[in-house]
């Protein structure tokens, strides 16, 4: 079985804006992604209830309510919204207009012989210092890979940028009386520029916000390139709840995985992660697990489909390396 989350993550993604976008052309009054419902019910984003109180200063049931349902997905999907639901993915796709794609050397899977994208000392065997790694340490509990975080300050962790940003954001919403974040959040202008578009063409309308908000939101996107990883308040934000999460982490299974049944090296759950996460090796992470997205990039990219994402991973035997025959 073809193996495809990432077209899946960008169909996802792209039915929610269609939705939305259907929802504006023809007043059904959905929302968006900031803001979904239906009619009189609806919920708001985490940072929008947040900001809503912090506003009106005052305790707003429908914010209260929004808050406690999103902190509640957030602790069974943690980032799962970053990786499936968000449009900014779908606008850095831009940046490919201005860069070219990096040449990837091709060869052959050390399991059915098919081309992976990898490289050949990929596969060479595990040195005596790799193999001690393996069997000591987080990784002695081979499928469930839940208690590695803590081996090295990661991202997600610490504070970083993404917080001071989420900091701002609510203290500036504070003090003006309105969410300030929001005029510049790209998950909001993104829908913003399509109620101009259907406005434009349905309606006719034409004003300056046009241009100013498609302008800003590409700005952002262009000038920005790491706006996930260093700059989203609600990515800081989710992370921070995250940390509670204990479904639907990457689980691997000993007896399959090349480094520790063939003694082989591989590393491909690790390369492939845009997170900074290394599932066979989490001491190597440069993000902790809260920052997972659920993306299924390091699934997919296990040469011996050794890993999965279980509701809850169960725990096996400790870790076992096998020399490799010749």
């Amino acid at each position: 079985m073809k193996r495809n989350s990432k077209t899946l993550r960008t169909i996802a993604a792209l039915a929610i804006v269609a939705i939305v976008f259907v929802g504006f052309l023809t007043n059904l009054g959905i929302g968006t992604i900031s803001a979904p419902g239906i009619w009189d019910i609806s919920i708001l984003c985490p940072l929008g209830a947040l900001g809503t109180m912090l506003a009106s200063k005052m305790m707003v049931p429908r914010a209260m309510v929004s808050l406690a349902i999103m902190v509640a997905l957030i602790i069974v999907f943690a980032r799962a919204f970053c990786g499936w639901m968000c449009p900014v993915p779908l606008v850095q796709k831009l940046r490919g207009v201005f860069t070219k794609p990096e040449k990837q050397t091709k060869t052959k899977s050390p399991v059915d012989g098919k081309p992976v994208k990898t490289a050949a000392a990929d596969i060479a065997p595990l040195t005596e210092d790799e193999k001690a790694a393996l069997a000591t340490g987080c990784e002695k509990d081979s499928k469930g890979l839940s208690g590695c975080a803590s081996c090295a300050k990661k991202r997600g962790e610490a504070v970083d940028a993404r917080h001071f940003v989420l900091g701002g954001a609510l203290l500036s919403t504070f003090i003006f009386g309105f969410p300030v974040f929001c005029l510049i959040c790209p998950i909001g202008l993104t829908f913003a520029t399509i109620l101009l578009l259907v406005n434009l063409f349905a309606q006719g309308d034409v004003t300056w916000s046009l241009i100013v908000v498609p302008a800003i939101l590409i700005a952002e996107v262009l000038l920005f390139k790491k706006w996930c990883h260093k700059l989203c308040p609600l990515s800081a934000f989710m992370s921070l709840i995250a940390k509670l999460n204990r479904t639907f982490k990457p689980t691997i299974d000993n007896a399959k995985c090349l480094e520790t049944a063939q003694g082989k090296k591989c590393g491909a759950c690790g390369r492939a992660c845009e997170e900074g996460i290394d599932p066979r090796h989490p001491e190597l992470s440069e993000a902790a697990w809260s920052e997972c997205t659920k993306c299924r990039s390091c699934v997919d990219a296990c040469p011996a489909h050794a890993i999965s994402m279980p509701l809850i991973a169960k725990k096996g035997e400790p870790v076992s390396l096998v020399e490799n025959e010749k």
